[in-house]
């Protein structure tokens, strides 16, 4: 089941790669819409399926200034600071499938739709800025009644967290990104140019090679079916999605994420820089758990769930103990 999640996300960070590369040149749609009726039926078939995996214990739609956010919540009579999880793109919240069971239960944990992105979220009003991205989040964080989360994105979701960590940073109890995109560094030429190969009419074994190509994965993996491969490939084929273009955060950014903050980065075709991007991370945030976790790809929160789950609770108590110390 891993290294088929695996395949899955890779489609899903073609999906962000070939948006800023190739969908850049062309308009856009003001908000993000299913292009037909019929497409909405399939992927909502496939978003259910996908869900039954984990089922939520309840889910909630809760309006924002930019159209409805849809979240499913887990552990809701836990008392501890929730956990918010922030998909990658086109991914939804059925991505996390995986790693929910490993996050513990002495914390409610919520994961979100993005608005403008494939999911049961409605969008109502354009996203200009990653700025904007923050603010929905933050809103429906807010009518929720959070004081704050622990909040945690993978791929393009990192650089929503991050944003939101930016923006609204007393929300924030603390900080995760696992294989941020735009966050530490730009993505490397040659995903643009796998990203563009697996987005153009060519025959099917070309883009299978590129989608391997861009996840460090192998070709049989990517042909394998799921129902989260299922949904995200309905996800491509029948939604439009509006959303802004992250752009790498500067050292001064970087430096103002004053909360406790985790980063997990892939040694093996990492999107999110790399060794680099650690060694960036480690430099402008020395008080930030950085790793380099081995033997993974971009899919490293499905790889090593177990290993991350434990890590991220130890991360969370630290956290919350080094808060209730700050207070005294």
């Amino acid at each position: 089941m891993k290294k088929r999640i695996i395949a899955v996300l890779v489609l899903a960070l073609a999906i962000v790669i070939a948006d800023r590369f190739i969908l850049a040149l062309t308009e856009k749609p003001s908000v993000g819409h299913f292009r037909s009726a019929e497409g909405r039926s399939t992927y909502v078939t496939a978003y259910q399926d996908a869900l039954a995996a984990f089922p939520p214990e309840q889910s909630t739609r809760v309006p924002t200034s930019f159209g409805d956010a849809y979240l499913h919540t887990w552990n809701t009579a836990a008392t501890g600071i929730p956990i918010l999880l922030v998909p990658g793109r086109a991914s939804g919240a059925p991505m996390w499938n995986e790693l929910l069971p490993h996050l513990g239960t002495n914390r409610p944990v919520f994961a979100v739709d993005a608005i403008g992105d494939a999911g049961l979220s409605t969008q109502s009003t354009p996203l200009t800025s990653m700025q904007d991205q923050a603010a929905w989040l933050a809103e429906a964080i807010s009518h929720l009644g959070l004081d704050e989360v622990h909040v945690v994105g993978h791929s393009f979701g990192g650089a929503t967290a991050a944003a939101l960590a930016m923006y609204h940073p007393d929300l924030v109890a603390s900080l995760t990104l696992l294989e941020p995109v735009f966050v530490l560094r730009n993505l490397p030429a040659s995903a643009f140019f796998w990203a563009t190969v697996a987005s153009t009419p060519l025959p099917q074994s070309w883009v299978d090679r590129a989608l391997a190509e861009i996840g460090g994965t192998t070709v049989e993996e990517i042909r394998e079916r799921t129902p989260v491969s299922v949904m995200i490939d309905a996800a491509s084929k029948a939604y439009s999605a509006a959303l802004p273009t992250p752009k790498v955060l500067t050292d001064s950014e970087l430096e103002r994420l004053s909360m406790p903050v985790y980063i997990g980065i892939a040694d093996h075709k990492s999107l999110a820089g790399g060794a680099k991007a650690a060694e960036r991370a480690q430099s402008h945030l020395p008080e930030s758990t950085v790793k380099v976790w081995p033997n993974t790809t971009h899919s490293l929160p499905f790889q090593v769930t177990e290993k991350l789950g434990n890590e991220l609770q130890e991360f969370w108590r630290a956290s919350e103990s080094s808060a209730e110390q700050l207070r005294r």
